[in-house]
């Protein structure tokens, strides 16, 4: 069954003076402020559409990886991964680092990392953002 999830934002001003808000409108989990100083400077207690991308990418990545390790045999005991997106005013998103460690029974590095490859590469948000360089650094913890 197909399922849609949305957000909403609202912006008031223009690009570098202005500032918004964007909601979480599927699950009601908060609205949180964003603004172009947050997205290519310092983030002051603010998000931007990067961090909502590496948010999107490290919890859809664990998925993808969970559900391949438990398929070979090999479920995880726990899986932590971490999503850096690069963003450069000007050029856009110009790359995107995985690094996962995890807590794997009976498996080797080498097949770990194998695994991860397979889940970065079949991971829903990795196929959306096919056209930015997408990096992996995988190991056992």
């Amino acid at each position: 069954m197909a399922t849609t999830r949305t957000a909403t934002t609202r912006w008031e001003g223009n690009l570098t003076e202005g500032a918004g808000k964007v909601t979480l409108e599927s699950s009601g989990l908060g609205t949180y402020d964003v603004s172009w100083p947050a997205r290519s400077e310092e983030p002051n207690g603010k998000t931007s559409p990067e961090e909502l991308i590496a948010a999107a990418h490290a919890s859809c990545f664990s998925m993808a990886f969970s559900n391949g390790l438990n398929k070979a045999g090999t479920p995880p005991t726990s899986l932590d991964t971490r999503a850096d997106v690069t963003f450069q005013p000007g050029e856009g998103i110009t790359g995107i680092v995985i690094t996962v460690r995890g807590v794997v029974p009976g498996i080797s590095n080498d097949d770990f990392v194998a695994a991860a490859e397979a889940a970065k590469d079949g991971c829903p948000v990795s196929q959306a953002l096919a056209g930015t360089t997408i990096t992996l650094d995988a190991a056992l913890a």
